[in-house]
């Protein structure tokens, strides 16, 4: 399976899902990359099946201005409508207070995060995005969101010292599906065993390589 992913912004180099993603490659999994937000289009988005959403609400890492205009908004939320899948992880939930359109299609933004303490992760026992996914606790940002779109089956949630968060979330679109994962900031939570069974269920259900049911079921 293709799929594009979105990335680098001012705190969030490349880099780091760029080898967070590697390991999804021996799961059958390929990616193709946009860094610089000049290169994305909506024509080009169209032509996957799920997009990978990890890029906070800059330019690039190089240029902090905010790229999310209106237009971009409108074509992403027509992109899932249309069927397509978007997985938004760690950053790509940040920076996106102030859009409308793509706050409601995530159901959810980054609100705020305390210094970086160990985190606990917590999959829902039972739900099938999490099936295949064991707690952990990795040192991480601990973000801390302002839900508030409709439809957000929360399969997965974070615990620090800061109290207790939805940390992963499901929700269809139209034809389309998203999800998002909050953790992630640093490289050992991506390349966790369990954060990759959850990113590569993710990726697949997003793709609909698996029956839409009630949300959450794949």
């Amino acid at each position: 399976m293709n799929i594009l992913v979105l990335c680098d912004d001012h705190w969030h180099p490349a880099r780091t899902p760029r080898a967070g993603l590697a390991p999804l490659a021996a799961a059958g999994f390929t990616f193709d990359w946009i860094e610089h937000a000049g290169e994305w289009s909506a024509e080009r988005m169209a032509a996957y099946p799920a997009v990978l959403f990890t890029k906070a609400n800059n330019v690039s890492a190089a240029d902090d201005a905010p790229w999310m205009a209106p237009a971009v908004e409108a074509a992403f939320r027509a992109y899932v409508r249309g069927g397509g899948g978007l997985l938004a992880l760690h950053s790509g939930l940040a920076g996106y207070a102030d859009t409308p359109v793509l706050r409601a299609l995530l159901g959810s933004v980054f609100a705020h995060h305390p210094p970086q303490c160990p985190v606990a992760v917590a999959p829902r026992a039972g739900h099938p995005l999490a099936a295949f996914a064991a707690p952990f606790t990795l040192r991480d940002e601990h973000y801390h969101m302002a839900m508030g779109g409709a439809g957000a089956d929360v399969f997965l949630t974070t615990s620090s010292v800061h109290g207790e968060q939805p940390g992963g979330w499901a929700r269809a679109e139209g034809a389309g599906r998203v999800v998002a994962l909050t953790p992630g900031h640093n490289l050992e939570v991506w390349l966790h065993p369990a954060y990759q069974a959850l990113v590569g269920a993710c990726l697949r259900w997003c793709a609909g390589q698996a029956p839409l049911g009630d949300t959450g079921s794949v």
